[in-house]
């Protein structure tokens, strides 16, 4: 069953089963169709998320275990709605609460779950979970020995980590194991392990084994392996055969070795009638590969669709002739990038790299040819760094035709470099990726396609979204999750042809505007597009607010703090998390705020990778940044305070137009649409975990029940979110009792034209019988300075949307009104609530 709409919550914090059963007469009451749930299975001990997975075939006990899930599916199917579970197949957690990861410790490749996680059995298994090397932690004391209190065996100590010994090395001695202290006998005990314990520093060079990007909390699942699949699926399959679920969301499906076979057999598993999505970065233009048998992605694309039609182009070059003069960047973005994925090539993935090239080395060497290494290194790690998509989906029968393709234009593309890589190990690469190698060698260059195609994810993702997108801060609202990184223009025309490619492609996928891994909120993200109409403005008061807190800037050895990009990034990230009710009196509102501000400037600073970082943090920068983060929200900074207030209004007007603009956009366009906990309200969140705080749902369902909330007229009923919670519900009820429409109907691009005919966007959907006409506005900042005045007939006179003549001549219903509308040729903006109407056959 396709759903006409989801609703994502977040388990776990306070949210669990029971308190879950308590919002589903609200989610039906919205129009919801479906509830969409984050991992449910049991995970490490206080986990905030559930992706690090310690048991997928329990439901976890701390939000309700299988006795409160079972009350909410009942719940939810009591009121005709169904449930999506997003799972998790590409790892689980190294936590020692993981008894399956804590049995291959213990017994190393002898343990019955060995197969289980993808590890390099050529060597100890690594566990890089030592604050220093093992020989200055035993020397400090740290490690001792004792029984674990989970099952009475000696163990290697660590703090509160209980590292099992392998069963050869202490039974028949158990009493003499425990009794040794000396750093001697203890080293000899740690060398006859089949695992070693190391320092967390050393895991980017000397892991075993695959991880979840570079996080050495989430050790890789072998799903490949038919037992593997069959031994982590088997509540979810059955949940899914109950009807308790209807339909699941793959969590990163570009970790798996294999995604197309995953699918195919998750697809026989399930049967036709599960709803399977997934998570799934497609580059601007890229397509999901047309033989996964699933519905499409959660929607990261359309987000970037989104800014085609509120960016506002012709003034983009002006932002970014400011933003150079601002910070020093000359907008060398594409540079930028590369110095981004060459610092994830050499130091953060160096071992997955490291492992690469020593794989190719051999299989050269299998095929009797001469190959240098260090020529391998360099061919290898060019084309790593110049790969322009997540990855290709080669298997061990080889690469598909349009990755080969793709990989013959990439290696032809580098050859024609100033200094090109070695040609001889460029072909080699091509001739491994694409199977063309000696039988001999056939298995080895199946191992490396498939560990090249799982690095090239992770390093796109961490040297584009968690370094790039925090290093180059033009316009926030661009740097987000499926973004492309180097965007030189926008237009309505690409979204309209971008919208009738999803309608052909994926016309049941999810689409999205927040979810729990965005940057910001979509409201914030609405509010910053419209930098790019005043970028003269937004300058102006970035130059006043730089001065009035010139005297919180400090000189450090390697540095001005903040500098001219940190305070870019700084007061751009402020405008828009800004509560569009926060007066600079509200020294609560004010305090809130702050925390949240602080938390995220620590994390952008550290993403950045420039002068601070996870690994080498740069205390004295970090120090003098963060203060003056809470110095711009010290209620006693009242001058700038008020200035930063009434210079944000427009931008917060203009923002919350284009929220209702995205908003009507993502209920009307050919997909399922996913509201993200509490953003059918505003949201105004930051990166996480900011953005997985609990919504107001009190608030919400109070405000879902105001007959009021159709306040077209009313800034505060845009300021306070019952606008955008009355549209959303509206569409989403529309969706339920027109579905063919909105799955089927063709996406008609309708023409404008007119004194304002810049600042609107309208489209119609048709199928047979039925029809809806879609008209919202676009760059309104200059029209909406001092009130949200958009209604204002003077402002549309001599605006007019054409019509074919399909859609000419026919009796129409405005969702918003219920006025009757029967229009000619034209359709006059004059006469619609400030500009945003929504017409259905009546």
């Amino acid at each position: 069953m396709i759903p006409s709409s989801t609703y994502r919550i977040q388990f776990r914090h306070d949210m669990t089963f029971d308190r879950a059963v308590g919002l589903v007469p609200y989610l039906k009451q919205l129009g919801i169709s479906h509830l969409y749930a984050s991992p449910i299975f049991t995970a490490t001990t206080g986990s905030t998320h559930g992706y690090d997975i310690t048991n997928p075939n329990e439901i976890d006990p701390a939000i309700g275990g299988r006795a409160g899930f079972d009350r909410l599916s009942h719940a939810l199917k009591a009121e005709g709605m169904g449930l999506i579970l997003d799972i998790v197949p590409n790892h689980m957690a190294t936590s020692l609460e993981n008894s399956l990861w804590r049995d291959v410790i213990e017994n190393g490749k002898n343990s019955q779950y060995a197969h289980y996680f993808d590890i390099d059995w050529s060597r100890p298994i690594t566990l890089p979970f030592l604050g220093d090397t093992f020989e200055n932690a035993l020397r400090a004391g740290e490690i001792t020995l004792a029984r674990s209190p989970l099952t009475g065996k000696p163990a290697m100590v660590y703090y509160d980590n209980y590292y099992p010994l392998t069963p050869s090395s202490w039974e028949g001695r158990e009493p003499q194991i425990l009794s040794l202290t000396d750093e001697e006998s203890l080293t000899a005990l740690h060398n006859a392990q089949p695992w070693r314990l190391m320092s967390w520093r050393d895991a980017s060079r000397e892991l075993s084994w695959r991880r979840f990007f570079e996080i050495t909390g989430l050790v890789g699942v072998r799903v490949e392996d038919h037992r593997v699949f069959d031994g982590t699926h088997k509540l979810i399959l059955e949940l899914v055969h109950s009807g308790a679920v209807d339909g699941l969301r793959i969590d990163h499906v570009d970790g798996l070795a294999d995604p197309e076979g995953y699918l195919n057999t998750l697809r026989q598993l399930t049967g036709p009638d599960c709803y399977i999505t997934v998570e799934k970065i497609l580059g601007k233009g890229e397509q999901l590969p047309e033989s996964w048998p699933i519905s499409g992605t959660t929607g990261y694309e359309f987000i970037a669709s989104l800014a085609e039609v509120l960016v506002d182009d012709e003034k983009l070059s002006t932002l970014r002739q400011a933003h150079s003069q601002a910070t020093g960047h000359a907008g060398e973005v594409d540079a930028a990038l590369r110095d981004a994925k060459g610092l994830m090539v050499d130091r953060n993935f160096e071992g997955e790299f490291t492992t690469l090239v020593t794989l190719g080395v051999q299989i050269a060497e299998d095929n009797g040819e001469k190959t240098d290494r260090e020529a391998f290194r360099h061919a290898l790690r060019e084309l790593l760094i110049a790969f322009p998509v997540y990855r290709t989906y080669g298997t061990a029968d080889g690469l598909p035709s349009q990755d080969v393709l793709l990989l013959q234009k990439l290696v032809s593309r580098l050859s024609e470099h100033d200094n090109p890589p070695d040609a001889r190990s460029l072909d080699l690469i091509l001739r491994m990726m694409s199977g063309a190698v000696a039988e001999p060698s056939q298995a080895r260059a199946a191992q490396f396609r498939t560990r090249f195609q799982q690095l090239t994810g992770p390093l796109m993702a961490k040297s584009v979204e968690d370094t790039l997108f925090f290093r180059r801060n033009l316009d926030l609202a661009l740097n987000e999750v499926g973004a492309d990184p180097a965007p030189r223009a926008f237009s309505l025309s690409r979204f309209h042809q971008e919208m009738r490619i999803r309608l052909s492609r994926q016309p049941d996928a999810l689409l999205g505007t927040s979810t729990h891994d965005t940057k910001r909120g979509e409201d914030a993200r609405a509010r910053l597009y419209t930098l790019t109409e005043a970028p003269e403005r937004w300058m102006a008061s970035l130059e006043r607010w730089r001065q009035m807190n010139q005297t919180q800037v400090r000189f450090l050895n390697d540095g001005t703090a903040p500098n001219a990009a940190d305070t870019w990034m700084l007061y751009q990230a402020l405008a828009g998390v800004w509560p569009t009710t926060l007066t600079p009196e509200d020294t609560e509102g004010l305090a809130e705020l702050e925390a949240r501000f602080v938390e995220f400037t620590e994390k952008a600073l550290r993403e950045a990778k420039l002068r601070t970082d996870w690994i080498d943090s740069n205390e004295d920068y970090e120090s003098v940044v963060l203060d003056y983060a809470r110095h711009l929200l010290s209620p006693e900074n009242t001058l700038f305070l008020q200035d930063f207030y009434t210079a944000l209004q427009p931008f917060i007007r203009a923002g919350l137009v284009n929220s209702l603009t995205q908003t009507i956009i993502k209920l009307t366009a050919p997909g399922v649409p996913d509201i993200y906990q509490g953003s059918e309200g505003l949201n105004f969140s930051l990166v996480d975990p900011d953005n997985r705080r609990e919504p107001d749902f009190a608030k919400l369902v109070k405000d879902l029940g105001d007959e009021n909330a159709a306040c077209f007229d009313d800034e505060a009923c845009w300021r306070d979110g019952r606008l955008k919670q009355y549209i959303t519900s509206t569409l989403l009820h529309l969706r339920q009792v027109k579905p063919d429409v909105f799955r089927y109907g063709d996406w008609i691009p309708l023409k404008v034209e007119g004194d304002r005919a810049e600042n609107v966007i309208a489209y119609a959907r048709e199928r047979d019988n039925e029809a809806l006409i879609v008209m919202v506005p676009r760059l309104m900042f200059e029209s909406v300075t001092q009130e949200i005045n958009i209604a204002d007939d003077d402002h549309w006179r001599n605006t007019v949307v054409t019509l074919p003549d399909t859609l000419s001549q026919r009796r129409y219903r405005d969702v918003f009104s219920d006025e009757i509308v029967t229009p000619g040729e034209t359709l006059d903006l004059t006469t619609a609530a400030g500009n945003i109407r929504v017409l259905v056959t009546a």
